[in-house]
């Protein structure tokens, strides 16, 4: 008898058991979606319906709205998508990416290139082949110095080539081809790239484009450095030439006719002396 009440109580113990983890169970999955979302706050944010280059004046196609779960959002961050149409981007940006304010153009300022250039600064475009433009590798956003060679210039008796880095560290606003038309009339496509200078530094690459040759040599962006160099001649490019001439003996130098003077003739106890005056 005793046995068999031990069997009803454990019986018991395992029935209540279950139950209770069972109504526990059920309690949790009723309540856990509540706290979550009452936790878990969401604001509805502008993001790019698709990839929009630089110079974009936006749409409503152009905006897609998405829900962002939480509260870190990012500064600057757009409630509504008429916030953002019909201003321009000031910076490419990519699909599903946040439009911020920092990448928006104020309303009525337009869009293309205008719009992307700070104050005081200005933006000067010169042509290019593939070689100047560094094979392609010049894009927006990349940095480069501006190095010019001039045509012979008078230098002592001779006219010499110099090459010098007149600019540094320029950076590349716009990348792009235009239809020009060559001397016999034809149409030709050529490279034009727009850079990002001081108005003191466009009148130095204007002058240097215009007096003679300008390449791009492309630099890392990280590289903020200021190298000042001494430019490049004929002479300088063949050192060997330059120490030959260097070192050539220089002619020997006639030696200085005597003055003249008045010589007078005298004579003293038989002996005859000069005097010159």
């Amino acid at each position: 008898m005793r046995q068999r009440r031990l069997w009803v109580i454990l019986v018991l113990a395992l029935v209540s058991g279950s139950a209770a983890a069972y109504l526990a169970l059920a309690y949790l999955r009723d309540r856990t979606p509540r706290l979550m979302a009452a936790e878990a706050p969401h604001v509805q944010v502008a993001v790019a319906a698709r990839d929009l280059p630089l110079g974009t004046i936006l749409a409503p196609a152009d905006i897609h709205m998405i829900d962002w779960l939480g509260e870190a959002v990012p500064p600057g961050y757009l409630r509504n998508a008429q916030d953002a149409v019909g201003r321009g981007l000031i910076s490419s940006v990519k699909a599903n990416e946040m439009l911020l304010e920092t990448r928006l153009a104020p309303r009525g300022a337009g869009g293309g290139l205008s719009v992307t250039i700070p104050d005081g600064q200005r933006a000067v475009s010169v042509r290019v082949d593939d070689v100047i433009g560094v094979a392609g590798f010049v894009l927006p956003g990349t940095h480069v110095d501006v190095v010019v060679t001039l045509p012979p210039q008078p230098v002592l008796d001779q006219k010499v080539s110099l090459s010098q880095m007149v600019l540094q560290n320029v950076q590349v606003l716009a990348a792009g081809q235009v239809v020009q038309q060559d001397a016999q009339g034809k149409p030709i496509t050529v490279s034009v790239i727009t850079l990002l200078v001081s108005p003191k530094d466009a009148e130095t690459l204007i002058l240097a484009s215009n007096e003679g040759k300008i390449q791009l040599a492309l630099r890392n962006t990280l590289d903020l450095a200021d190298i000042r160099t001494s430019g490049a001649s004929v002479r300088t490019l063949l050192p060997g030439q330059a120490r030959s001439s260097a070192e050539a003996p220089a002619r020997p130098r006639a030696p200085a006719p005597e003055a003249v003077g008045t010589v007078v003739e005298a004579y003293k106890g038989g002996v005859r002396t000069l005097i010159k005056f």
